[in-house]
């Protein structure tokens, strides 16, 4: 197994170079429904805390999810991220605690000849170990803002297929004292339904304080989602 690799590489690029100057930043959202890039990751509320530790031009973090519902999915991640102008690098580690991670997220598709038996082969639980590498999934993503405009591309370079995620947002301005954007997502594989590129998520994107809400229409599965949520 390979202990510790990944974390050890995360670390040591966020603490290159890093000046005197930095910020810890804590926090947590409570939304109605976790959607993410257009997927629904669950059928009920979701505790969202993060921790996060700002120097300069580097971030390195960890972010999670917490389903409330007995569906509602619980996921683990860290993240270290390089900001240069209106260019940031990420690099992402999804960790699924108590299930196969690459199940997880649906890029290993189950066998259609094993019956519905939870006992049989395909259907067991698959142990995961936090620091077994092989249990992650490792995305790289660029992002880029110009004005109201901008763009991120995402793409899984460990643990599971190569998704593919592009997205183009714009700022749309305030409305009264809430402000209002929009997103339009494009996948393959993991989001969507036959895994061949598709417009995926549409979002119309508001918030107003500490809260937060997004329509989500999923063109590709026809499915429409509402959500709020509120930070604390």
């Amino acid at each position: 197994m390979k202990k510790l690799i990944l974390y050890a590489a995360l670390l040591s690029i966020g603490l290159t170079s890093v000046p005197a100057t930095a910020e810890i930043s804590i926090g947590a959202d409570v939304v109605s429904r976790y959607v993410w890039r257009g997927t629904d990751f669950g059928d009920g509320v979701s505790i969202q805390p993060g921790i996060s530790y700002a120097a300069g031009a580097v971030e390195i973090g960890a972010w999670s999810s917490w389903g409330l519902t007995s569906n509602g999915a619980n996921e683990n991640d860290l993240y270290v991220s390089y900001s240069a102008g209106p260019v940031s690098v990420t690099v992402t580690s999804y960790f699924f605690p108590g299930t196969n991670s690459s199940e997880a997220v649906g890029a290993v598709e189950d066998d259609p000849t094993t019956e519905e038996d939870e006992t049989a082969p395909g259907k067991e639980a698959v142990p995961v170990d936090f620091f077994n590498v092989d249990d992650h999934i490792i995305e790289l993503t660029v992002g880029f803002e110009a004005g109201s405009l901008s763009l991120l591309g995402a793409v899984n370079v460990m643990g599971a297929d190569t998704d593919v995620y592009l997205e183009a947002g714009m700022d749309l301005g305030s409305v009264g004292d809430a402000e209002v954007g929009l997103a339009v997502g494009i996948g393959n594989k993991v989001y969507t339904s036959d895994g061949d590129p598709m417009l995926c998520n549409i979002a119309l994107n508001v918030s107003q304080g500490d809260y937060f809400g997004s329509y989500v229409i999923n063109p590709d599965t026809k499915t429409p989602y509402l959500f709020i949520g509120k930070s604390f």
